[in-house]
């Protein structure tokens, strides 16, 4: 289990950059042993993933839509994931929230697999 918290957003510019980050506090887990993963819902929309990635940071997958865009990354050092948000586009906006697992079976995980889930943050992308 742990507990995690997001922070970083805010109002961007489209075509500009963002970079959102999310603490995670394991007690029975090392951070190197847990799969995180972003999510985000916009408005009027299902929550959608984003990114997930493994636990030692060596398997990535990004949903089409910000492939190419949007890196995520971790921080063993700081038990910290983040997503860099390079060139964010109106349809971005949403509310991101970041995930923890630790347990599943394959990867990609499921989205049932994360257990532990921040309370979001704001991300308002204006043209």
């Amino acid at each position: 289990q742990a507990q995690v918290e997001e922070s970083g957003g805010g109002s961007v510019q489209a075509g500009g950059s963002l970079t959102l980050s999310c603490t995670a506090s394991t007690l029975h887990r090392d951070f190197d042993d847990v799969a995180m993963g972003w999510f985000r819902q916009a408005p009027g929309k299902e929550r959608e993933g984003v990114a997930c990635i493994n636990d030692d940071g060596q398997n990535i997958r990004y949903t089409d839509s910000v492939s190419g865009r949007f890196t995520a990354s971790r921080d063993s050092a700081k038990n910290t994931l983040y997503l860099h948000m390079n060139d964010p586009k109106p349809e971005d906006t949403a509310v991101y929230y970041c995930a923890a697992a630790t347990t599943w079976i394959k990867f990609p995980l499921r989205p049932e697999e994360y257990t532990d889930w921040g309370q979001g943050t704001q991300v308002a992308v204006s043209s």
